[in-house]
């Protein structure tokens, strides 16, 4: 493959928002690409006759009205100055241009997510609050900054003071501090939010936790201590004969030990979830079928600069100069190709696929059909691997929701019946359903659950009922069981 092949495909893989940088990217390496103008845009047009005094050829650019934001103005200018480093021999972009900058602009930073809160920055205000002594404090603060992501504080006695930590500001000496004053500051970060912060293991942490005002406190105490491996198991009733207590008893202490956290630290410092910007948009028709089309409205209309096209024209110009715009208009030619086609190739696989999918968008997951990759490329006439590139980070806007272009393309189980084959995605969800049905004081075992799926025609091992069980995070029969008092 040739390098601008190889571009090219890296363009068609590009989701919505990485190919809008890439856009910026470009604009900013290359001069002769600019943005498209509106169609009241009054940059200047036609041959350029004197580069040695572009003056005569530059807008009056307009501020606006009294009052204009003076911050947002200048973040469009230097926007400006940014996206062309010849904006002072070229002529000044319309003032639409900027308006659109700044609107674009504004646009980015109003989404950029705030970071998120630390667990370290959590606990450490609360640390604020107390009044203590400063050896303790000192010693909470390195505490707090040695937890582990999950909130756990795993390091033994002997590894306690073995430092200083560079993140915290006037740690003071803590070579001179106390094994009681770790110990009291321990034992004070164990008492504040997220409950069970600062244990060492699992059972501290779920033993953090327990409510000393609820009724089942001493149940869950015991349990926690010497049972949790029988509780995982679901062996309730080899618990309550272990403890002591009714089975009753127990029962409503697992039903509370069900909503422990055993990972506390792990709600803070996460990455926020990425947007969703999604390619394609699926409507239904008056005739009932389903249309495609392409989203552009985000994606930034490109053209070549008139100034520079003139300068080509221009006999004044020199060679050198001259070479130089070729290569640059080249590029630019290029990639306003290679992006048209990226939206070409986008909607010929789409339209292909939603034709393929159209009892998904009219029953939902239950109407989706088995599909492989290949099918796809056999219809619109392409390489299966080109296939594979622009459904990479593709999403999918319709009326049933938002989804990856990615989980259209799903395996299938031959029917009993040898008719047409049934989508895993389907298979799972009707085993779903069956256990959500099934009588929780005799559930359902693999063995029968394969045996009512025959019933509806999808013929599927037990080790298959297994390995979809394991993914949904449904337990197996015993698991299932709810014990009666």
């Amino acid at each position: 493959m040739t390098q601008r092949m190889i571009q090219s495909m890296e363009i068609l893989q590009l989701a919505q928002q990485q190919l809008e940088q890439r856009i910026d990217q470009e604009l900013e390496q290359n001069p002769v690409l600019e943005l498209e103008f509106t169609a009241e845009s009054e940059e200047p047009e036609g041959e350029i006759a004197d580069t040695s005094t572009p003056g005569e050829h530059e807008q009056e650019l307009r501020f606006g009205e009294e009052g204009t934001d003076c911050d947002e103005f200048s973040l469009a200018e230097e926007f400006a100055r940014n996206y062309d480093d010849t904006i002072d021999e070229a002529p000044i972009r319309s003032q639409n241009w900027l308006e659109d900058q700044q609107a674009y602009i504004a646009d980015t930073f109003a989404n950029i997510a705030e970071p998120a809160e630390t667990l370290q920055s959590h606990l450490e205000r609360q640390l604020d609050w107390l009044d203590i002594s400063e050896s303790v404090r000192t010693a909470a603060l390195w505490i707090i900054h040695n937890l582990e992501p999950s909130g756990y504080f795993t390091l033994s006695l002997e590894e306690w003071p073995t430092g200083v930590d560079p993140d915290i500001e006037d740690e003071g000496d803590i070579f001179s501090l106390t094994q009681a004053d770790f110990e009291d500051a321990l034992a004070i970060i164990q008492r504040f939010e997220p409950v069970g912060v600062g244990a060492k293991d699992l059972r501290e942490c779920l033993l953090l936790q327990i409510d000393l005002a609820s009724p089942h406190a001493e149940v869950l105490r015991q349990m926690i201590t010497s049972c949790l491996g029988d509780i995982s198991a679901n062996r309730l009733p080899g618990v309550a004969k272990k403890i002591g207590y009714s089975l009753e008893a127990v029962q409503g202490a697992v039903a509370e030990l069900r909503q422990f956290n055993p990972r506390p630290g792990a709600m803070f410092g996460a990455r926020s979830a990425a947007v969703v910007i999604p390619d394609i948009f699926v409507e239904k028709t008056e005739s009932g079928q389903y249309a495609v089309r392409i989203e552009h409205g985000r994606t930034p209309q490109l053209r070549i600069s008139d100034y520079y096209k003139g300068l080509m024209a221009n006999k004044n110009t020199d060679k050198e100069t001259k070479a130089y715009i070729q290569t640059k208009v080249g590029s630019a030619r290029w990639l306003i190709g290679a992006i048209e086609q990226r939206r070409e190739t986008l909607l010929k696989i789409s339209q292909a696929v939603v034709d393929k999918q159209v009892d998904f968008f009219d029953k939902g997951l239950l109407g989706l059909k088995p599909l492989k990759m290949q099918q796809i490329a056999d219809i619109v006439g392409m390489h299966v691997t080109t296939v594979s590139r622009a459904c990479e980070d593709k999403w999918i806007s319709s009326p049933r929701g938002v989804f990856p272009l990615r989980q259209f393309f799903v395996g299938g189980l031959q029917t009993s019946d040898g008719g047409e084959n049934v989508a895993n995605d389907v298979v799972r969800l009707k085993l779903q359903e069956l256990i959500a049905k099934e009588d929780k004081k005799e559930p359902l075992s693999d063995d029968a659950l394969v045996k009512m799926l025959e019933e509806e025609g999808i013929q599927v091992a037990r080790r298959t009922i297994v390995k979809y069980r394991q993914i949904l995070g449904i337990p197996n029969s015993r698991g299932r069981k709810q014990w009666e008092v």
